[in-house]
């Protein structure tokens, strides 16, 4: 799901074969295929394969043993010793033992499963895949002992086709084996450096540690769903779809690539939430007409927000004197994009970021998927009145961004350029890895009405000279690839400095007055807030978004007069900030986003107690003062939108 066209940063218009010099300079191939999410479907099965895999951490001084041993050409347990974990999960809060917490290096996964015959008949033209939602950070992937596949990158999906191996086996057991590693270098993303201790007065033989500039638990593991699932051998591969509206009519432009055979067709039908077809289409290219339509809007925008149709792609081809079809349904909400100077407009009306950062974390599991958390997480997101959230630092589960599209909640998609602070990480190593990043990231959320714009880093050292060709290149790379979408990045560098900022569309800039800076005094906050707006938009007269501000507060903790770290000052430091925001957003601020929704762990150090506590939720997802602050204030700007209906408006106090 794409938009209309957007406000063009510098860089937006570089021509195509100008661009693909530019990526044949940097080594970069063409963009890979297609990555629909596995659903079921009348020509498609899906299997899971979550629950308990056996684990093995590689505490060899050199972390290869697994690799010398090929502990992959046979059963993990018949290696050595293996425990159960848990998938998705990540693997650090599992145990007792405090060496797997901040483990560094590689760790082992192997599940056998058993498939169905019918999956391993190859007269039945089928195909098989396996697919992992995500595995943090650097993933090699083993079948029957047979390498598959190798991913680099901690929050993206990738698969495999092991049709000929699992068919081509005598038994119908498929044994998945993942060996997995979670070092960080200066050209991974996020970034890290990995420090050797060589005095040996004071440490072990061998001792290490990751460094990493970003303040967040560099968890690992297999953290997001695994599943096995079915395509006939030729198949419906990738589909693209970008909307345009008006009043009365909108046009649903979509391409659809097919693998496998070059003899096939294909018809579309576009079904509204009643199931009434309201559209048709054949081919693999064309625009579907729609009239009258229901348009995708923001929760509360709208008394229906989130509205989607159902585009159902239907596909026949012959092989073989064989009849395959398959087919696959892709929801589709129609919205437009457009960004001014001083506004944000979807549908053509303003629209206000009153939202949230987050984190994937929570106890026991991590950054590992988990229903009952993301239910919580956007039953309070609703009750709290945010209509908006940024993935702080990392792409999210596409089961969140599903719960997205459909809730209406709003999304800055951002990808995992955080801690990009040193000038090793801003070389064509580094560079090229980004660009590669941005690939997988629009390929995978690009038909999503509820992402609205990309973000392709946070708070970078982007006033270091290698910055400005950095993020022209990344920026202008992720506007070829998705033309629909402004893309930003997350900045904390003085604006007169800034060498990425003219190439944005939008201005988001964090700021921690009276906590990082000035702590404790509430008072300069109006002074220096409003001086950090007005110096932005005067230099680049774009619109601005707060994108992160806050304090820390331990719960429970209280004092009056306020001081630093009660549940008080945390309420106190956003009211500072909110009289500000009241006086700039009639002119070009177009939203706020708190930081944080919850608290967080982080590494161990003196200034952080068990983690971030900046949360105006607890870890455990409870409460403190600020929530029924930020609560008062994002109803009360739903309110006052003329969009807001009024059987919305009378029921807010009960949501």
């Amino acid at each position: 799901m794409a938009a209309a066209a957007s406000g063009g940063g510098a860089g937006s218009g570089m021509a195509g074969g100008c661009w693909l010099l530019l990526l044949l300079a940097l080594g970069r191939a063409a963009p890979p295929a297609g990555m629909l999410y596995p659903r079921e479907t009348p020509s498609r099965e899906r299997k899971e394969l979550g629950g308990l895999w056996s684990f093995r951490a590689d505490f060899s001084p050199g972390r290869d043993a697994g690799f010398v041993q090929r502990w992959y050409r046979q059963p993990l347990r018949q290696t050595g010793p293996v425990i159960d974990m848990p998938v998705p999960a990540s693997f650090n809060d599992i145990t007792q033992d405090p060496s797997l917490e901040n483990y560094i290096g590689w760790v082992w996964y192997e599940k056998e499963v058993l498939l169905p015959l019918r999956w391993l008949q190859e007269d039945f033209n089928t195909r098989v895949v396996l697919r992992f939602g995500s595995a943090h950070y650097y993933s090699i992937v083993w079948v029957n002992g047979v390498q598959v596949v190798e991913h680099e990158g901690g929050h993206l999906p990738f698969e495999a086709d092991i049709s000929s191996i699992v068919q081509g086996s005598p038994g119908i057991s498929c044994r998945i084996t993942v060996a997995l590693n979670n070092t960080l270098t200066p050209h991974t993303l996020p970034p890290g450096t990995i420090q050797y201790m060589n005095d040996k007065t004071r440490y072990p033989k061998n001792y290490f540690v990751q460094n990493i500039r970003f303040d967040f638990f560099n968890y690992a593991g297999i953290h997001r769903p695994v599943v096995l699932y079915t395509t006939p051998s030729v198949y419906i591969d990738d589909i693209t779809v970008t909307t345009t509206s008006s009043d009365s009519v909108a046009m649903v432009q979509y391409q659809v690539s097919v693998v496998g055979s070059t003899l096939y067709s294909l018809s579309l039908n576009l079904r509204d939430q009643e199931g009434k077809v309201v559209a048709t289409g054949d081919g693999p290219a064309g625009v579907l007409k729609v009239l009258n339509p229901n348009l995708w809007w923001p929760y509360l925008m709208h008394e229906n927000p989130g509205y989607r149709y159902s585009l159902e792609v239907k596909m026949q081809a012959q092989v073989n004197g064989a009849l395959l079809e398959d087919s696959y349904t892709l929801p589709v909400g129609i919205r437009t994009v457009h960004v001014t100077s001083t506004q944000f407009l979807i549908n053509g009306k303003p629209f206000y970021f009153h939202g949230v950062n987050k984190h994937e974390d929570a106890d026991i599991r991590g950054k590992g998927f988990d229903w009952p958390l993301v239910m919580k997480d956007f039953n309070l997101l609703r009750w709290l009145g945010a209509n908006s959230f940024r993935t702080s630092h990392y792409p999210y589960a596409e089961e969140i961004m599903d719960l997205c599209d459909a809730y209406g909640i709003v999304v800055i998609d951002e990808c995992p350029g955080v801690g990009i602070r040193i000038p090793e990480s801003f070389g064509n190593k580094s560079l090229q890895h980004h660009l590669v990043v941005m690939e997988e990231l629009i390929r995978r959320d690009k038909n999503r009405p509820s992402v609205v714009m990309w973000s392709v880093a946070n708070e970078p050292a982007s006033e270091l000279p290698p910055a400005a060709y950095y993020f022209k290149t990344v920026i202008a790379h992720t506007k070829a690839l998705d033309p629909s979408r402004p893309v930003t990045f997350v900045t904390d560098a003085n604006y007169a400095l800034d060498l990425g900022a003219p190439y944005v569309d939008v201005i988001c800039v964090n700021s921690y007055f009276s906590w990082y800076h000035d702590p404790g005094h509430l008072e300069v906050i109006p002074l220096q807030l409003t001086t950090q707006f007005e110096n932005w938009y005067k230099t680049y007269q774009k619109p601005i978004i707060q994108s992160e501000y806050g304090a820390d507060s331990v719960p429970g903790l209280h004092s009056d007069p306020p001081l630093m770290f009660s549940e008080e000052y945390q309420k106190a430091l956003l009211r500072e900030y909110h009289s500000v925001f009241d006086k700039k957003r009639k002119e070009y601020v177009i939203g706020e986003l708190i930081w944080n929704f919850a608290d967080f762990m982080t590494n161990q150090g003196t200034t952080r107690v068990l983690g971030n506590k900046k949360g105006i939720f607890t870890r455990q997802r409870q409460p403190k003062s600020a929530a029924f602050v930020l609560r008062e204030r994002y109803w009360k700007i739903a309110n006052e939108s003329s969009c807001l209906p009024p059987i919305i408006k009378s029921h807010t106090l009960f949501l």
